[in-house]
């Protein structure tokens, strides 16, 4: 069950707003449609109103960074059992989609609803709104199925939950409420799941998973030249991020002790290290010289990462940063990726599936690490 969300307006007599019914669903399509960064931060949408082999119409489709597929559909006047048997049923279409389909699914959204738009390139788009020089070599490695709804009964809620959580169906819901005061309208958000508790579906063949989490995390840290970069994080012993809540917050799931397993979307695994000190403000970042002296990260000469925001611009949007001490890491050109790795849009996880296992075996062998990672993370991590 999602936390239960009030609101107060207070610029005056203490007065609580409540929630209107949700009419609003003939326009959320459109408002999702128009900046969907209000449903996640980390989507693009390629389609709407997507036509499927079997005769119904995806109400938006949208891509994460790592070319994963997201079906967002809105409940409408349908039954809730129905909603949920609609969106596996547009899952199991989906998941065969290739790449040349994308690109027109993607054409034809622009020509319908992105007359505007500079380019029908699904290329081009990708490439401008995650910033970053190229498509993942292989899209549509995994999909997610998310609702939206201004609520779900009972019923449905366990139903999500335990085709998540018993068979690792990457399904959740969106929870968007309506509030009046005067003129003024107001939408607010929540999620069934947080976002993190969802990992990418386990594949039939790797699906032997207890569903206990392995104390090992996974990491996705965004390189971006003149940014935040790669090798700097390398050089200096830390993983990022920042740009926002949705970016950073997960960082606090680091703790010392903990081991991680780095990922660089668009390249690959580059990097296993060991948690030495919690996240900090990037103002606070310092590295140790070879004398012994600290110098803060942003007063090195030459850092892409000075170019990013910092608590004195925003504490919203600013930088965080995790010291860390690599066991491993290669050069971004030889970061490593397999079809069946575990990816996550998340910047910390705590994977749960057979595919998370999976993938750190392969990455023990690739970064041959029989040595060097004997003994498991620390206990207390």
């Amino acid at each position: 069950m999602p936390i239960d969300t009030g609101v107060w307006r207070i610029d005056g007599d203490v007065r609580r707003i409540h929630p209107q019914p949700l009419d609003f669903e003939k326009r959320l399509e459109d408002i999702l449609d128009r900046d969907i960064t209000i449903a996640s931060p980390n989507w693009l949408v390629i389609g709407r109103q997507v036509s499927t082999a079997h005769g119904k119409f995806i109400d938006l489709l949208a891509m994460d960074p790592d070319g994963n597929l997201i079906v967002v559909e809105l409940k409408r006047d349908r039954t809730y059992r129905d909603i949920v048997a609609q969106v596996l049923d547009y899952g199991s279409w989906i998941r065969s989609l290739q790449d040349d389909q994308l690109q027109r699914i993607y054409q034809d959204y622009v020509r319908r609803y992105r007359t505007n738009a500079s380019s029908d390139s699904l290329d081009e788009a990708f490439k401008a709104r995650f910033a970053v020089s190229r498509l993942p070599d292989e899209l549509n490695n995994a999909h997610e199925l998310v609702i939206v709804a201004s609520e779900l009964d009972p019923s449905t809620e366990r139903i999500v939950d335990y085709l998540a959580d018993q068979y690792g169906v990457q399904i959740n819901a969106i929870f968007f409420r309506v509030y009046r005061d005067g003129d003024a309208e107001f939408l607010v958000r929540a999620w069934l799941r947080a976002p993190t508790e969802v990992a990418t579906p386990t594949e039939r063949e790797l699906a032997g998973s207890s569903g206990e989490w392995n104390r090992e995390y996974y990491v996705s840290f965004g390189h971006y030249p003149g940014h935040r970069d790669w090798a700097e994080a390398r050089r200096y012993g830390f993983v990022s991020a920042g740009g926002g809540p949705w970016y950073t917050r997960t960082l606090n799931m680091l703790e010392p002790g903990a081991r991680i397993w780095v990922n660089i979307p668009q390249h690959g695994y580059a990097g296993v290290a060991e948690v030495t000190e919690s996240a900090v403000p990037i103002d606070e970042f310092t590295i140790r010289d070879d004398d012994g002296t600290s110098t803060r990260l942003l007063d090195v000469k030459d850092v892409s990462t000075r170019g990013v925001a910092t608590i004195a611009d925003d504490p919203e949007t600013a930088e965080y940063v995790v010291r860390v001490k690599w066991i491993h890491t290669v050069p971004l050109g030889e970061a490593v990726r397999e079809k069946g790795f575990f990816g996550n849009q998340n910047t910390v996880a705590q994977p749960r599936s057979g595919k998370w296992a999976h993938t750190i075996e392969r990455l023990k062998k690739r970064f041959d690490l029989s040595q060097d990672l004997r003994t498991g993370p620390s206990s207390d991590a």
